[in-house]
């Protein structure tokens, strides 16, 4: 089998030498890349057909669009294809294409990786060979080991081995671009060799692993069904699917801010880290210290089981009890539902008795259930608490001096009846008044907080003139207002 893989990897860079293709892409960054396209080359453009596939990273973005073949002396395939689906026309000039078999019957379309670099490919623009690679068809390598094929190699090779021999650094780049894993073999190769003991110990347990899924059988077909099932309802969303693979390019985009955030975080936790190193050493003794720690706790965990046990017991002892208030609580509803309704009602500002604009203004801003948007009034709840902050107010006054206590109990009716001008009851206030002491500001002194005037003998402030109002009077505007008409 070797001289035969053989035969047909140097048919393959015969083809490769002797022809060539160029593809056309359509390429852009946004929704208005659908029906640009690009050009694309390869050594070998073998089962590209019109109207086959492009595909950007795995999904499909066109078709291809046209083939050619350019050059004399170094001839290149050339193949165009047109951009079909937005948001995949954003080729940039590092790009990586290669053909790729579509499945075992010998369909084959191409596949490019957008690249990374900071400057796109225009429109019309092209990719060159450098960037290339092509898959050796399968069914030329079966084709070989059959007659009259193997005859025809033989007459090839033995023809034009003159011409290759000459070309040895044609040959070894058509080789590295005619399939990426001729490239890799040798390093897979040296790595197969350092994981020699891995892939024995994966031997040996492969058996372990067939026969446990041997006695889960039922369990893995039982996965499989539901693979399917699942594959089957995936199927039916594959236009939202399609949607998400769309917009996953914008997401990655915004996603970068946050990622550069990220490592800027990551650097800035250096300081922390280098902290958490030095900390080694006592993070080591909490460790080595912790397990005596848990085995002194052992006792206390065994005590508590043995409390557990106690407790079961007393919690079903307790059934009787709980039956008890299983039968209380079926009659609850009757009291919660009028309860709620009473609670409701009173915290309803649509059920307010008066329209009163101060409610309005103590309101608290919408969307609360409570706003006021026009006129509305107190609710029920608030009326009970204004009934003790007015009655308050009533009752103790206040001004810019201090408090004044309104409500007295005097069994003579002639000083029961309130005044707040001398004028006319010099009697009255000589027989009623209360005065902790002979001087009285703002009634027989001058009042402290009122504006300066000259001094005058204590019998001339007895009889000034009203048109100095006392504290009391001044209050008067602001008790009004408080307790309302």
């Amino acid at each position: 089998m070797r001289r035969p893989a053989l035969i047909a990897l140097l048919l393959l860079v015969l083809a490769a030498g002797v022809g060539g293709t160029a593809l056309a892409l359509g390429a852009t960054g946004d929704d208005d890349a659908q029906g640009k396209t690009y050009e694309i080359e390869f050594d070998n453009a073998f089962g590209v057909t019109d109207g086959g596939d492009f595909k950007v990273a795995g999904v499909r973005a066109g078709t291809t669009d046209g083939l050619e073949v350019e050059g004399q002396a170094r001839p290149v395939a050339v193949v165009k294809v047109k951009i079909t689906e937005p948001g995949f026309g954003d080729l940039r000039r590092d790009a990586h294409c290669e053909i790729r078999p579509q499945s075992f019957i010998g369909e084959y379309f191409v596949q490019c990786q957008p690249g990374t670099s900071g400057e796109r490919i225009p429109d019309g623009g092209r990719v060159p060979v450098a960037q290339t690679t092509s898959t050796i068809p399968l069914d030329l390598v079966n084709n070989i080991v059959r007659r009259p094929y193997v005859d025809r190699l033989r007459i090839i090779i033995n023809e034009l081995g003159a011409g290759l021999a000459g070309r040895p650094g044609d040959l070894s780049a058509v080789l590295r671009r005619a399939h990426p894993g001729l490239r890799e073999t040798n390093q897979t190769l040296r790595v197969l060799a350092r994981q020699t003991k891995t892939i024995e110990r994966f031997v040996t347990d492969a058996d372990t692993v067939v026969g446990a899924l041997a006695r889960r059988r039922k369990d893995v077909s039982r996965f499989v069904r539901e693979a399917g099932s699942t594959a089957a309802v995936a199927a039916t969303r594959r236009d939202e699917l399609a949607g998400a693979f769309h917009r996953l390019p914008e997401f990655l985009g915004e996603l970068n801010p946050y990622m550069l955030r990220l490592g800027e975080l990551a650097t800035a936790q250096q300081p922390v880290l280098r902290d958490l190193r030095g900390s080694a050493d006592q993070l080591n003794t909490f460790m080595t210290r912790l397990p005596p720690f848990a085995d002194a706790g052992g006792p206390a965990f065994t005590s508590l089981g043995r409390a557990s046990d106690s407790g079961r017991r007393a919690v079903r002892a307790t059934t009787q009890e709980l039956d008890e208030l299983g039968r209380l609580a079926r009659g609850a509803p009757a009291l919660a539902k009028p309860l709620r309704q009473l609670l409701d009602s009173i915290d309803d500002r649509k059920r307010a008795v008066d329209v009163d604009p101060r409610a309005a203004a103590t309101d608290p801003p919408a969307p609360d259930r409570t706003h006021i948007s026009g006129q509305g009034g107190f609710t029920g709840m608030e009326a009970v608490w204004n009934y003790f902050y007015w009655q308050a107010l009533s009752t103790n006054a206040l001004d810019d001096t201090g408090h004044v206590l309104r409500l007295n109990v005097l069994v003579d009716p002639e000083c029961s009846s309130y005044f707040n001008h001398r004028t006319g009851q010099e009697a009255a206030l000589a027989r009623c008044k209360q005065w902790l002491g002979p001087d009285q500001p703002g009634i027989n002194r001058p009042d402290p907080t009122a504006a300066a005037t000259p001094a005058t003998a204590p019998d001339a402030q007895a009889t000034a003139s009203p048109r100095a109002p006392s504290s009391l009077t001044q209050a008067q505007p602001v008790l009004d207002y408080l307790l309302g008409p």
